[in-house]
């Protein structure tokens, strides 16, 4: 089968009987389509007669809603496949005028490919059909000049259609408890406006559900709130969140995409409450089931400022059918963040004055964060391990090339009786000073750098193909420069205190005050091609690592795995 970047499915069969096709439809586009499906629903067209079909609009019922769902939760097993339902067609019941229906749509990604459910009768690629098709898709959707036509059987090509369901109720998409009476065949009322909220990293198909939702019940303007600042501190792997204006470019063009006749007004949510809590002109909100209590709560912040109650919708969360142990059973970003761990985020560096037979890992994090675990972990691998703390010892300790640099800057007085430097008495000299802290940092650093080559030499003549320099001031020393991925592991900050706390015996005023002396978890992230946490059991930390090894093994360079 050809491969195209995007495709248009046009879905004709009635809804009742397109819940059980879904499955083998979305599993055929998926073999066709490499990233963005289109989805348009047109049940009842036609593709046989011989006069050029055109799209009519679809009365948006709940039974509609659920249709979206499903689609969307069927696209969830195909994680390679953007798909995306268009809505330009499906019009809730309002008094505003129908939208009209026909003009043609500029997407995104415009369709390489138009595939329907539409059946021939012989069973067949019907020429005729095909051309109607393909007709039918570029009067609605701007599509490349040379569009290809396939015909999806949902029987994968028997020529036999499977039999009519008897009314078989689609799973609702809309909670009961939402204060909003339904039956299947129920018009969805239409809104001028409506709102939503959520942090849309990565965004995914329940994020899509929730949104297509609010789409329909909206005619003229929706407001979506982003999650920023204080709101993502509680979020799991915060550090691996995409940046603000990313999920706003993302939420965007999707949203212009399913339904470009409504106006968006993309803003950053900052308290609970945002534009839901404010705006008197909004009628809705749509909400998960995760969320519900705090559209309620929305709605008691409204009374009190004497605004009308929204209505709100209540959508059910879409399950997670592959998650694993340490992960939502739901279709969730946090999973998606954790799915990334161990995985490389972006290009390696290339290193021509490093030892050509051999790969450097430099492995950092903030205090307490399990770094040194997991460079045991790398060890028991196979890696060479350079532990720069033990460097560090070695530049201190009299004879060292550090010693008398350091003794000369700040005095004899830190120094044991027996000549050794007291390094206590030494790092509370540069604690909290800057201009100290320098001093020291710049006759330390250039030593251990020199050691940590030295020991990569000695990695080499032990046959190691790949070294880890294990370093907490990593960034802040400038060593990424002499390795060729940066490895970060990180933890919640309140679970570094808490580590650091029973390590250490501080208190948890002294405890924050050596975090905010180091970089943040998101400063170094920002600059790491690999990022690990040992927030979970040991053995979810030992997965990731090996399967962080793994990853390493097949992008070695060709000489280092033959070696190997």
């Amino acid at each position: 089968m050809a491969a195209f970047r995007s495709g248009l499915l046009v879905l004709t069969a009635p809804l009742p009987a397109l819940a059980p096709r879904l499955a083998p439809l979305l599993s055929s586009a998926a073999g066709l389509v490499n990233h963005t499906l289109y989805v348009h629903l047109q049940p009842g067209l036609t593709l046989a007669g011989p006069a050029q079909p055109h799209p009519g609009p679809v009365p948006a019922t709940f039974e509609v809603l659920d249709v979206l769902s499903l689609l969307y939760a069927g696209a969830d097993r195909h994680r390679g496949l953007d798909v995306r339902v268009l809505l330009s067609n499906v019009q809730a019941k309002s008094a505003l005028a129908p939208a009209p229906v026909g003009s043609v749509q500029n997407l995104a990604h415009p369709p390489e490919v138009v595939l329907t459910d539409f059946q021939a009768r012989d069973g067949s690629q019907y020429n005729p059909v095909k051309q109607q098709l393909e007709r039918y898709a570029t009067s609605c959707y701007s599509c490349c000049p040379q569009l290809s036509s396939v015909l999806l059987h949902p029987d994968h090509g028997t020529g036999e259609l499977p039999a009519e369901p008897l009314d078989v109720p689609l799973p609702a998409t809309i909670r009961p408890a939402s204060p909003v009476a339904r039956s299947p065949k129920q018009p969805v009322p239409g809104y001028q406006r409506g709102a939503l909220g959520g942090t849309f990293d990565r965004l995914h198909n329940a994020h899509k559900v929730l949104l297509s939702v609010a789409c329909v019940l909206a005619q003229e303007r929706l407001v979506v709130g982003v999650a920023d600042k204080d709101l993502l501190k509680s979020k799991v792997l915060p550090e691996l969140l995409q940046p603000y204006a990313d999920r706003v470019e993302h939420l965007s063009e999707f949203l212009v995409d399913v339904k470009p006749s409504l106006t968006f007004d993309i803003v950053p949510l900052v308290d609970p409450y945002g534009p839901a809590g404010s705006d008197a002109l909004l009628e809705f909100l749509v909400v998960s089931e995760e969320t519900y209590r705090g559209g309620m709560a929305v709605n008691r912040f409204r009374l009190e400022h004497g605004l009308e109650e929204l209505v709100l919708y209540q959508i059910q969360l879409l399950k997670d059918q592959s998650h694993k142990e340490n992960e939502e059973d739901k279709v969730s970003s946090s999973s998606f963040r954790q799915r990334m761990l161990g995985t490389l985020l972006r290009p390696p560096n290339k290193r021509p004055e490093l030892p050509p037979c051999l790969y450097v890992l430099g492995l950092t994090g903030i205090s307490a964060s399990g770094k040194s675990s997991v460079a045991r972990r790398l060890r028991s691998l196979g890696a060479y391990v350079i532990d720069s703390d033990q460097l560090g010892h070695r530049a201190y300790a009299p004879g060292g090339s550090a010693y008398q640099p350091v003794v000369e800057a700040f005095g004899t007085d830190i120094l044991h009786k027996d000549g050794v430097i007291n390094r206590k008495v030494l790092g509370s000299r540069v604690f909290g000073n800057k201009k100290q802290l320098k001093v020291l940092t710049d006759i330390v650093w250039p030593v251990i750098t020199k050691l940590a080559l030295e020991e990569m030499d000695r990695a080499v003549a032990q046959g190691k193909t790949v070294c880890v320099l294990d370093a907490a001031v990593l960034l802040e020393a400038g060593w990424q420069d002499m390795v060729h991925e940066v490895w970060t592991v990180v933890i919640p900050e309140t679970e570094a205190v808490r580590r650091i706390m029973e390590r250490d015996g501080l208190s948890e005023a002294a405890a924050h005050s050596r975090l905010q002396s180091q970089m943040s978890g998101q400063q170094l992230v920002g600059q790491s091609h690999v990022v690990l946490s040992t927030l979970w059991a040991p053995h979810i930390t030992q997965q990731q690592v090996e399967r962080a090894w793994d990853l390493l093994q097949k992008r070695l360079p060709e000489t280092l795995r033959a070696r190997d």
